[in-house]
């Protein structure tokens, strides 16, 4: 069965990250320094991607079907080390997003965020 954000759990994706891990005795290095800095270094490649492009530049590179392929790697590396990261210190992503996406609602209250990339203490 193959994995899609419309039919598998966080959970799922979550097991699946630990259990490769496991599966090769991985856990010993996967410390939160390490996942951290590699989920630094990965992040790192994604962007390298789109270095020097103008934001117009970056939405067609993202669509170019071979350098889609590498993003998607890139951007898969970064969402592996996050949940790696999350089974190795316990954290229920589920809840710290809800936790997080309620906090920056009320940093930034849609009839002042609206339309604007300021920051919260800018508004």
């Amino acid at each position: 069965m193959a994995f899609t954000d419309s039919s598998t759990t966080v959970a799922e994706i979550k097991a699946r990250v630990l259990s490769f891990a496991r599966e090769r005795d991985w856990e010993q290095f996967h410390a939160p320094k390490n996942l951290s800095m590699a989920l630094a270094a990965e992040a790192g490649e994604l962007m390298e991607h789109f270095l020097w492009a103008t934001p117009e530049a970056s939405r067609t590179i993202a669509q170019d079907a071979v350098k889609r392929r590498k993003i998607e790697e890139e951007l898969a590396d970064v969402v592996i080390y996050a949940l790696e990261f999350a089974n190795m210190t316990g954290i229920d992503v589920a809840t710290v997003i809800e936790n997080k996406m309620a906090s920056n609602a009320a940093k930034y209250p849609v009839e002042k965020a609206k339309g604007r990339s300021d920051k919260y203490t800018e508004l």
